[in-house]
């Protein structure tokens, strides 16, 4: 029989010194969104199966948990991504003409982990722009996100930069079926070149030789140039490629420390962007510490179609492993006792703002999370606060 304590795999408590310093940094991000001028939302846990799972594809599907509501009797699941509901309540709850700035911070729950040590049960950040079709909502939220990891503390960022538009204007007209596609899009990213040209052996030769030209076009900036002397002349295909011109310009202005890179062939979520995609990498990781992009698509199946641009951070609890350390907390120590004038300093400071720690009676040498810096003392008849 298995202990009463153990938890399901992948899934993990988060002790007390690990949870003050993602907490710390829940308020930070929230704090940096805020700054931008994006509306904190908080959408449910839960939701019928229907919504969650709305224009999302197989993947975000076979993610989900799912379960029968006892009290409708129908299916309801938990949610492994927030973008879906924040879409939901742009197109039926807040139903506004103009732009929305919405931004979310809580925890979204997979049926199995994406890595060997990774938890089922991440604790995700992200921020959407809805209702502004132009390339200023893509660079704003860009912008955000170097923002954001930069106040985390991430060092040596790397934006890698593509757009789905590329892939699908070589593949207008086509014909591939849908399982084909798909297989299509895996080859490319995981730059299978046999793959890719059995996959295209049946396309026209101009759309067969751009999809294979894709295997090579990533590295830096020569990347753009190379894609317009190899890749047909589209218009969907250039404007694509002009709008990652200009959003590197801009970038590379606000953030000239920021490496930006190209990978024309890497699409994760092609079935999710419609126009820019990115994915920024830092120090420590191994994988992306945040993904977006404009999915323009995404309220359609709400009935209501806006232009939509956001991204999402890694998972806050990996975050704060690849970010420094930041200093515990400054704290008061004070003894405990039923003195009323002790118990009126003691609610007096913590009114100002300040941590106090009552040591309890038979603890005084125990140590403490907080980093107790000074002490309560009685100094004349009076309570005061002195350096330790």
């Amino acid at each position: 029989m298995s202990s009463a304590w153990l938890l399901p795999e992948h899934i993990a408590d988060v002790l007390p010194a690990q949870a003050r310093r993602i907490e710390d940094l829940r308020r930070d991000l929230l704090d940096g969104a805020r700054s931008y001028g994006f509306e904190l939302v908080m959408p449910p846990l839960l939701e019928h199966i229907e919504s969650l799972l709305s224009g999302t594809g197989r993947e975000l599907d076979l993610k989900t948990f799912k379960l029968i509501d006892q009290l409708s009797g129908r299916t309801i699941g938990v949610r492994a991504d927030t973008t879906p509901q924040v879409a939901r309540i742009d197109a039926h709850l807040l139903n506004r003409q103009g732009v929305a700035r919405l931004c979310y911070c809580g925890p979204v729950l997979h049926t199995r982990p994406a890595g060997l040590h990774v938890t089922r049960e991440p604790l995700q950040f992200g921020a959407e722009i809805y209702g502004h079709r132009g390339l200023e909502a893509d660079l704003e939220v860009q912008e955000l996100a170097l923002d954001l990891l930069q106040r985390a503390g991430a060092s040596q960022l790397t934006l890698d930069m593509g757009d789905a538009r590329i892939v699908r204007a070589l593949l207008a007209g086509s014909g591939l079926p849908e399982p084909a596609v798909a297989a299509l899009y895996a080859a490319l990213a995981a730059k299978d070149q046999p793959g890719v040209a059995e996959l295209t052996a049946t396309l026209p030769e101009p759309s067969r030789n751009g999809l294979l030209a894709l295997l090579r076009l990533y590295g830096g900036d020569e990347v753009l140039a190379a894609a317009r002397a190899q890749l047909p002349a589209l218009p969907t295909l250039g404007a694509a490629l002009d709008d990652l011109q200009w959003l590197t310009q801009h970038l590379r202005q606000a953030h000239p420390g920021v490496r930006i890179g190209f990978d024309l062939a890497d699409l994760g979520g092609y079935d999710y962007y419609s126009g820019a995609r990115f994915a920024v990498y830092a120090a420590g990781s191994s994988d992306a510490v945040a993904r977006g992009g404009r999915y323009d698509e995404v309220g359609a199946v709400f009935g209501r179609t806006r232009p939509a641009v956001g991204f999402s951070l890694i998972d806050l609890k990996e975050l704060v492993l690849i970010a420094p350390p930041r200093a515990m907390r400054p704290a008061i120590r004070a003894p405990w006792g039923e003195d009323a004038s002790l118990r009126a300093a003691i609610r007096q400071l913590r009114e100002q703002g300040e941590s106090v720690v009552c040591i309890l009676p038979g603890h005084e040498h125990e140590g403490q999370e907080f980093d107790c810096d000074r002490e309560l003392v009685a100094q004349a008849g009076q309570w005061q606060v002195r350096a330790l």
